[in-house]
């Protein structure tokens, strides 16, 4: 095993032609990763990657080649996948108006491009899902950007297709999870191309680090919502008296590490139908 990428979450291993993907129980906001670690959290976003990849299975090839062919000690938490040449692009697919879509459509109106409706507020439904691009940065933050910047950057038909299976994912995802009481308010995706051309869905799927996740019983347009993602620890962070959002990030406290384990967890149950087994 070679290690080839040690991101903020992940670590990828090179193993002959296939690659390990191992997450972690770090935790990143803002960019920056924080010194506590959350318990379980590789493991539980692996597993509820691997369920969702098997529901989304028929929209999308994905990249997994097995959960069970990897290092013992990663047992749980890595996923043998293909090699695939990565798109310099997050692909990101809206339902709901909130974080920096919200700040964007505050300010022109419009995400990446899309105009929407006056008068929406936070955590408004939009009148139909929205693809918003954005950069992927390897250093800074990403910015959003339009379509045709991303027809620019990929060509039309590569594009179009990923356009259309983004904003399929959120829809088939968004509708699995209504029926389980979860609102699924946007999502992100990666793909790549693999060795003989294939489009493939990458990295994670509809997990509480990569999408916002929402219980429908209390959702109320107008005001910040009861956060089952990884948005509890943001707004945690930004209670920490000092903190410019820059390294080092703050230690994480206890009460903090529990609470936002136990929304992981209860996405992970109520989506899946599965307890969760440490």
């Amino acid at each position: 095993m070679e290690l080839v990428h040690s991101g903020k979450v992940r670590d990828v291993y090179a193993d002959g032609d296939d690659l390990v993907l191992v997450a972690t129980d770090r935790v990143s906001v803002y960019d920056v990763v924080l010194p506590t670690e959350i318990p379980d959290k590789g493991k539980i976003l692996t597993q509820l990657s691997l369920w969702w990849f098997r529901q989304l299975a028929d929209v999308v090839p994905n990249h997994v080649i097995s959960a069970t062919d990897v290092p013992a000690e990663w047992a749980g938490r890595a996923i043998r996948c293909r090699r695939l040449e990565m798109l310099p692009v997050e692909w990101i697919a809206r339902g709901y108006l909130a974080g920096l879509g919200l700040k964007e459509y505050e300010k022109s109106g419009a995400v990446s491009g899309v105009a929407l409706p006056s008068g929406l507020v936070e955590a408004s439904k939009l009148p139909e899902p929205i693809f918003t691009p954005t950069t992927k940065a390897t250093e800074g933050h990403d910015e959003f950007i339009t379509y045709a910047d991303v027809v620019e950057e990929i060509g039309a038909d590569t594009a179009d297709r990923l356009r259309d299976v983004t904003l399929e994912v959120y829809r088939r995802g968004a509708a699995i999870a209504a029926e389980r009481g979860i609102i699924i308010a946007d999502t992100k995706l990666e793909f790549g191309r693999a060795a003989d051309g294939t489009l493939v869905l990458g990295d994670e799927v509809l997990t509480s680090d990569s999408s916002r996740f929402w219980p429908a019983a209390d959702w109320e347009p107008g005001r910040p919502q009861h956060a089952l993602d990884k948005q509890f620890v943001r707004d945690w962070s930004a209670t920490v008296t000092g903190w410019d959002r820059t390294p080092p990030g703050p230690e994480i406290p206890e009460d903090v590490v529990a609470a936002t384990r136990a929304r992981y967890v209860e996405v992970y149950e109520t989506l899946t139908g599965e307890r969760w087994e440490s």
